[in-house]
Formats: C-alpha cells, sequence, structure tokens
C-alpha cells in the first residue's frame, strides 16, 4: 500500500474516533445537524476529503445521516444503536417487544450477580424516576426510568446484554415517554417490586415482575391505538 494511501487511512480513523467521541459525549445529540464540512475541516485541521471519508464510514455505520441538501444530522451515539435501531425500527410496539427481552433477562442476572453497591445505585436510580413520576416531569422520567432499566441490565454483569441494551437508549426513551399518560401508583410498586426481587436474590421473581411489568405497558398501548401502523 502507498504510504500515502496509509497515512490518509490514519487520518480518517482519527477522525471517525474524534466524531464518534463527541456524539458519545453529547457535543451533538440525537437528531441535531453537525458542523459543516468546511467547519468541521477548520476545527479538525484535515483535509476536506479526510473529513469526507469520515463521514462517509459513520454514516455506513448508522451513526451519521447525510441528507442531501440540508446537511449530516446525528442518527444514533453508537454503532451498535445504529444498527438496533436499523434493525426494529423506531414503532412502539417492536421497541416494547424488544425491551420485553432484555429487561426480563437482565432482571434474571441482576437478582443473582448484583452487588451491593449496584442494588443501592438502583434503589437511588427508582426514588429519582418516582419523584419524576409523580410530579409530572415527563422528560425527566423518561430519561430516569431508561436510566434505572439500564442500570438493571449492568448488574447482570452480561457485558454483550449491556451494549445491546444501551445500544438502544434513544428508542427506550422515547418509548417510555410516548407511554407515558399520568402517575401510575400500580406501576410504581410494579417497579420497586423488580427491586426488592433483585434485592431478594429471587431471579424467577424479578423475571417475572419485569415481564408483567412490560407486558401491561403494551397492552395499555395497543388499546389506546399507540402502536397502529
Amino acid at each position: 500500500m502507498p504510504l500515502a494511501t496509509t497515512r490518509r487511512a490514519g487520518l480518517v480513523d482519527q477522525v471517525i474516533d474524534q466524531l464518534r467521541d463527541a456524539i458519545a459525549q453529547g457535543e451533538w445529540p440525537v437528531g441535531q445537524r453537525i458542523p459543516t464540512e468546511t467547519a468541521l475541516v477548520a476545527q479538525l485541521g484535515v483535509g476536506r476529503n479526510t473529513v469526507r471519508e469520515a463521514v462517509r464510514a459513520l454514516a455506513h455505520t448508522g451513526i451519521l445521516e447525510v441528507r442531501q441538501g440540508d446537511g449530516t444530522y446525528v442518527r444514533a451515539t453508537s454503532e451498535v444503536s445504529g444498527a438496533l435501531r436499523r434493525l426494529c425500527g423506531t414503532e412502539l410496539r417492536e421497541v416494547l417487544l424488544v425491551r420485553r427481552t432484555l429487561e426480563v433477562e437482565g432482571a434474571r442476572l441482576a437478582a443473582t450477580a448484583r452487588t451491593d453497591a449496584e442494588l443501592e445505585s438502583l434503589r437511588v436510580l427508582l426514588q429519582r424516576r418516582d419523584s419524576d413520576q409523580l410530579d409530572g416531569r415527563v422528560d425527566d422520567f423518561a430519561r430516569t426510568d431508561a436510566e434505572f432499566h439500564l442500570e438493571i441490565v449492568r448488574c447482570g454483569h452480561n457485558g454483550l446484554l449491556f451494549e445491546l441494551y444501551r445500544g438502544l437508549m434513544e428508542a427506550i426513551t422515547a418509548s417510555v415517554a410516548s407511554t407515558y399518560d399520568h402517575p401510575d401508583h400500580a406501576e410504581l410498586a410494579q417497579h420497586r417490586a423488580i427491586v426488592d426481587a433483585i434485592e431478594a436474590r429471587d431471579a424467577a421473581g424479578a423475571a417475572q415482575a419485569a415481564g408483567d411489568f412490560l407486558d401491561e405497558i403494551l397492552a395499555r398501548a395497543e388499546e389506546s391505538g399507540k402502536t397502529a401502523d
């Protein structure tokens, strides 16, 4: 391989890493347009072709979306998220069914693998989640609820399951917001039941509680027509 090509490939990889890190850290949130090619060239100190190749590579993975005549937008925060979004889309019923699959197994694993420190972290997130819901802070509630369920999966200490779930966080957060109607005390109790079962190291009980909760959310969404095509 010619030396010039090798150097350019190395620069492209560096720019890909820089752009990916900026997106992962929230510098450009999902749905936002990134700076123009000219601005990125000046900001990163590389050539126009290098920036173009890096953007093309990130668009191929699903992180970016190039809209001709409009600019380039952030579509996902990671390659995993981009791939999962392509596979399951954003249709609510599909997201809820995927959530059920991952969260039931996540709760089961958490009940046997969690540490005392992780259990305390779950309790703190649960309290914050409940407060956001009861106070009607819908956006905060959606984010905190998604973080709570992500923490449950983290407690299972299965790295691949955690990365799969984390890759769906945008879709999961959106599904929480779209199924929020009003403070539901039964739902509060269901979430506490999941944590109580994890605390008791009751794997079957934790899985059952997680499944029951999502079955109810899905049924309610279907009844209200939110999952209709």
